[in-house]
């Protein structure tokens, strides 16, 4: 009996191989980092044969940077929508919150592999600062961060939160606290990260916004 060779399964289309392989990249860099992911590792992951991985991706760094678009391609909308939902600034900050919780279950190997992007990308982010380039992981974040201040001024504009001072902090305090959940679900066992979450929307609610707070950023309409 012939043993079966590596490469497209039968049935399947270009695409649904393509797919294949960039959840394999996306496991395979959680697993054990940027630098130590190698085309074998990642083709052997998804069952193709290197030379077949070479036919989609010409290089390592290209297959990467798809992975990257990929995630944020399916990642964005979904976000974006929790961010223009119903209700006021604190109900729609929690979409977001349990919509980055609905990603990770999907995904669950998304924050670790942008974690290890980060961490450990070819360029470094001192590098970008002297040049002003922007990786990909970077636009990522910085679309992420895009989406939170078009939540936050939409709330201002309805007169949710005050001044623009205090509309600035709402958007850090906002930015953080997603930015360490990221860095939560890439460290933490899942049930850990869901808790953690979950204490982050009493937080929101009830610390950050809500009328009981020393200092709420939500104004009261009372």
């Amino acid at each position: 009996m012939t043993r079966p060779q590596l490469g497209r399964p039968v049935g399947a289309s270009g695409e649904e191989t393509r797919q294949r392989i960039i959840i394999a990249t996306m496991r395979c860099v959680a697993e054990v980092g940027y630098a130590q992911a190698t085309i074998r590792e990642i083709a052997r992951m998804a069952n193709v044969t290197s030379a077949s991985l070479y036919n989609y991706f010409p290089n390592k760094s290209e297959l990467i940077q798809a992975t990257i678009a990929a995630r944020a391609d399916a990642a964005m909308p979904r976000l974006r929508e929790a961010a223009e939902g119903p209700g006021d600034i604190v109900d729609r900050i929690e979409a977001v919150l349990d919509e980055c919780g609905n990603l990770m279950r999907k995904y669950p190997d998304l924050a670790a592999f942008e974690w290890a992007i980060r961490a450990e990308h070819v360029i470094h982010p001192a590098d970008r600062a002297a040049t002003g380039e922007v990786g990909p992981e970077d636009a990522r974040f910085e679309t992420f961060r895009e989406i939170i201040e078009g939540l936050v001024e939409e709330a201002g504009r309805r007169g949710e939160l005050g001044d623009p001072v205090e509309q600035r902090g709402a958007v850090e305090a906002i930015y953080a606290l997603i930015y360490g959940l990221t860095e939560l679900a890439a460290t933490l066992p899942p049930e850990e990260y869901h808790a953690a979450l979950s204490s982050a929307k009493v937080l929101v609610r009830g610390a950050l916004f809500g009328p009981a707070s020393p200092h709420p950023l939500i104004r009261s309409n009372d």
